[in-house]
C-alpha cells in the first residue's frame, strides 16, 4: 500500500465541482487516522475542550482527554460490543465503567456521540446538508501553518441535521481533511467549532490500541 499522505493527495481534488464529495471519496481509502481535536461549545465558550483522537476502520474510537476536566481520562469504542470503557485516571486504571455510546455522561454539549465521531459520519451530515441546499467556494487561505480551502454548505430552509443547518469549512488543500469546521443554526446562531491538527493518515498503530 503506499504511504497514506501520497494516496491522499492523488485522490483530493480541492477546485472539483463537489470537494466534499472528493474528500468523501478518498476517506474511503483512508483505513486509519489520528488528530489532536479542540472543540468550543457555544455554551461554554470559555472552556474549550482538547482531546487526541484516534480511529481505525471499521468503528473502532480511542480518545483521550487532554484538557480542561477529567485530564487523563481514557474511552474507548468498539463496535463489536457496542460499549464504550471509560477509565477515568487513565488506560487500565482503577476505576473503570462500560457504558453506552447513548450515555450523556459521554458525550459533549451538541450531544456528539463516540460512535458517530469519525471523519465519515461529518462527510455524512454534509452531504446530507448539500442534497437539501447549496455549497459554496470561498477560496484558499492559511490556517494554522497549513493551506486550507475554505467553503459553506448551507441547507435549504426547513432543513437541518442534528439541528445543524450550515457549515462552515476549512479542509486541507493536500488531504482534503478538515482543519477547522464551525457548525450553525437555522437562525444563524452558532453550535460548536472543531480545530483539528496533528494529523497522522493511516499510521500502523499498536495492535492493542483499541483493546477494552
Amino acid at each position: 500500500m503506499l504511504p497514506g499522505i501520497i494516496l491522499t493527495m492523488a485522490l483530493f481534488i480541492p477546485d472539483s465541482t463537489n470537494p466534499i464529495q472528493s474528500a468523501a471519496d478518498h476517506y474511503q481509502h483512508v483505513d486509519t487516522y489520528q488528530a489532536t481535536i479542540k472543540s468550543t461549545h457555544s455554551k461554554q465558550p470559555d472552556n474549550p475542550d482538547m482531546i487526541r483522537y484516534y480511529f481505525k476502520k471499521p468503528g473502532h474510537v480511542r480518545i483521550e482527554i487532554i484538557a480542561p476536566v477529567f485530564k487523563g481520562a481514557v474511552l474507548i469504542y468498539s463496535p463489536s460490543s457496542g460499549k464504550v470503557k471509560l477509565w477515568v485516571l487513565g488506560h487500565s486504571k482503577f476505576p473503570s465503567f462500560s457504558l453506552s455510546p447513548e450515555n450523556k455522561v459521554i458525550q459533549n454539549p451538541s450531544g456528539q456521540r463516540i460512535d458517530r465521531s469519525d471523519l465519515g459520519a461529518l462527510y455524512k451530515n454534509i452531504m446530507a446538508l448539500q442534497d437539501h441546499g447549496r455549497t459554496t467556494v470561498i477560496g484558499q487561505e492559511s490556517i494554522a501553518g497549513e493551506t486550507a480551502l475554505h467553503l459553506t454548505v448551507e441547507a435549504e430552509r426547513g432543513f437541518s441535521v442534528n439541528d445543524i443547518a450550515r457549515f462552515q469549512l476549512r479542509l486541507d488543500i493536500t488531504t482534503g481533511f478538515p482543519l477547522k469546521v464551525i457548525s450553525y443554526k437555522a437562525d444563524g446562531s452558532w453550535i460548536e467549532q472543531v480545530e483539528m491538527s496533528d494529523y497522522r493518515i493511516n499510521p500502523v498503530f499498536p495492535p492493542d490500541l483499541f483493546d477494552q
